[in-house]
């Protein structure tokens, strides 16, 4: 699930680097992770956080398949739950969650396209991010506004713990933004006219 390379810095570079973000995650909240792959950081928070309610949003079927196997394994079925399916395409399917996370997924704009959909209003996407946090926040703030959130504010999580700290972009979902129409049929109407002329 993650790259051979990556081996012998698990613990410190995945595992609590993603455990490091639940100081940003109150008691008891209902959190869906975007993107889940092999369960960063969704099963990570769900077994450093028993309080928490845990969806795993992901959509191959492998990694599927992996986080099936490992919820039974370690305990976590009455706290998580997997789903197989992209973000953008779920919908009204996911109850809206206090928290959505989202780590090394895509760039900021469009995670926040894809999470903040899923986020209650009021609630928050808190995505997992490096070096790049800061220009993305410049870079993509109008965007993130225009999807129905805040400004991104960003934050280290886990100082004192771990080293680096681990970079979270945090967003508040400030409203619900009605989903973009579709252009087909103003461009098709748009081709014909210009047949016509």
């Amino acid at each position: 699930m993650i790259g051979p390379r990556e081996a012998p810095r698990i613990w410190e570079r995945h595992l609590l680097n993603c455990a490091a973000v639940g100081e940003l995650i109150p008691s008891g909240a209902s959190v869906v992770d975007v993107g889940s792959g092999a369960g960063l950081p969704g099963i990570v928070l769900a077994v450093a956080r028993p309080d928490l309610s845990v969806v795993l949003v992901e959509p191959l079927a492998r990694r599927i398949a992996f986080l099936a196997e490992v919820v039974p394994a370690l305990g976590l079925e009455r706290s998580v739950t997997v789903v197989r399916g992209r973000a953008d395409e779920l919908g009204d399917s996911l109850a809206p969650a206090d928290v959505v996370t989202a780590r090394a997924v895509a760039p900021l704009d469009r995670l926040a396209g894809w999470c903040l959909p899923h986020a209650a209003v009021g609630g928050r996407l808190l995505a997992l991010k490096g070096a790049s946090a800061a220009s993305e926040v410049t870079e993509h703030e109008g965007a993130v506004a225009r999807l129905g959130g805040s400004a991104p504010v960003v934050r280290e999580c886990g100082i004192g713990l771990i080293d680096p700290p681990t970079t979270v972009v945090e967003i508040v979902r400030t409203r619900t933004v009605a989903p973009a129409r579709s252009r087909r049929r103003s461009t098709s109407d748009g081709g014909r006219r210009a047949r016509r002329g």
